[in-house]
């Protein structure tokens, strides 16, 4: 055996990159003077002890999985992109103008159309740097990073002179009508006999979130069009000798990226806030690039590490309310789990192989 099995690949060295990274954390804890033992505790407790933990823990995860899906889907085309967190914020333009200019009789049709809405949205942002890749040869990584910018701008003015309703001094929409108000998580397993405690942000995008890590499965591993994807990644050189056009893929990627990253806005737009605020994304676009290469950019992977940050977001609001340690840590253990599961990727690597490696010629 000359190569790892791939379960190793897959579960064994990110396991092994976050155990070290929470192992530095931990040092950098004790090194401020708490303990970290305790301070592990309060993050579990505080994220998975409870249903209400577990509630804002699947809420933020909802997000991550969006945005996650939509880096990961780039990635198998050899494409980086990183403006996800500008087109979860388009998506929420879409979501918004939906909700507040069509009269609903209910909200699951709502939730239908405003899904598509934010997917446009979201597709038609990614679409002009997949466009200026594709035809003009511009790096699609600074492209997506401009327009997460250029899209942070318009909405500020769309927000500021267009959308904000007249006398308000905040920049954001009026509340959409209480018509579209998504279920929260308590009433859908209410529905099966769970109890689950109410007051969490967590609401029916889980499912749908969900729904999509299982199409991108599909798309990608069960259709010709995602084989095709996955060839032009691996070589656009013998992807071109086989027929497949590398305009047609890097559209149709991005397109799809795009997309999945806009409907991140269905959970936080519509389901919670319930109207377009400035930077509703929250940086989730970003954590997807992480949520990715910790996943594998396998959807099953991605819904674990969408959990994993899920856990970390709330984790880490508990820790800085009940402790001294600052908020500011947490993105540190952030940065250190996205240093060693991706730019320190090979340090945990290298050794898992040779284990493997020598184990398999001693049984040889």
């Amino acid at each position: 055996m000359d190569r790892m099995p791939k379960w190793a690949d897959a579960l064994l060295v990110p396991l092994i990159s976050i155990l070290i990274a929470f192992l530095i954390s931990g040092l950098v804890i004790l090194a401020i003077g708490e303990d970290p033992i305790n301070a592990l505790q309060i993050m579990v407790t505080g994220a998975l002890g409870s249903s209400y933990g577990w509630g804002y823990t699947l809420y933020y995860a909802t997000n991550f999985m969006f945005t996650g899906l939509g880096v990961a889907v780039a990635f198998h085309a050899s494409l980086f992109n990183i403006g996800g967190d500008g087109q979860a914020q388009l998506g929420g333009l879409g979501v918004a103008l939906v909700c507040l200019l069509i009269p609903w009789p209910n909200w699951w049709t709502a939730l239908i159309v405003a899904s598509l809405a934010s997917a446009a949205f979201g597709a038609l942002w990614a679409a002009i740097p997949a466009w200026l890749q594709a035809k003009r040869g511009s790096h699609i990584v600074i492209t997506t990073i401009m327009f997460n910018f250029i899209g942070s701008a318009l909405l500020n003015y769309l927000l500021v002179n267009v959308l904000r309703p007249v006398g308000s001094m905040d920049p954001a929409t009026a509340n959409f009508p209480a018509v579209t108000g998504l279920p929260h998580i308590e009433d859908v397993l209410g529905l099966v006999g769970i109890p689950f405690t109410k007051g969490t942000p967590a609401n029916v995008t889980l499912f749908i979130a969900l729904a999509a890590c299982v199409g991108v499965w599909v798309l990608l591993w069960q259709t010709r069009f995602g084989y095709a994807l996955r060839a032009f990644g691996k070589s656009e050189a013998a992807a071109k000798y086989a027929g497949i056009s590398p305009v047609k893929i890097t559209m149709y990627a991005m397109l799809i990226s795009g997309a999945l990253s806009g409907m991140m806005a269905i959970n936080n737009v519509m389901g919670e806030s319930g109207r377009l605020v400035l930077n509703s994304s929250e940086g989730a676009g970003f954590i997807g690039i992480a949520v990715a290469l910790m996943g594998r950019s396998h959807p099953f992977g991605v819904f674990l590490a969408a959990i994993l940050f899920g856990f970390l977001y709330q984790g880490g609001a508990e820790l800085a309310l009940w402790t001294t340690i600052p908020s500011q840590l947490i993105t540190v253990i952030q940065a250190l789990v996205i240093l060693f599961t991706g730019a320190l990727d090979n340090l945990v690597r290298i050794p898992v192989e040779w284990m493997f490696r020598k184990y398999s010629r001693r049984r040889a």
